[in-house]
């Protein structure tokens, strides 16, 4: 299957995927960083398959990241992203 996406590897080797807690701890982030070509594609796969039934929101943030809002899913989500080749 030809993904119209593409999310590079940072200069360390490590997936660019990012958490951040914010409100004292009452609101948590993942962003995805980097991400080249259909970033919609992105999202819309992210929701039809690690996120079918959940209440996380995902959104993009200058054509590029992606913003997850609603739970703690970096690790699940770096999992995705390596078992689609990334």
């Amino acid at each position: 299957m030809l993904l119209l996406y593409h999310v590079a590897r940072n200069s360390r080797g490590s997936l660019p995927v990012y958490s951040d807690v914010r409100n004292a701890g009452s609101r948590y982030l993942v962003y995805i960083r980097n991400v080249d070509g259909n970033v919609a594609d992105l999202v819309n796969d992210l929701t039809t398959t690690l996120f079918p039934e959940s209440s996380a929101k995902i959104s993009t943030v200058r054509n590029r990241h992606v913003v997850i809002q609603g739970g703690r899913c970096k690790d699940s989500v770096m999992e995705w992203l390596a078992s689609k080749g990334f």
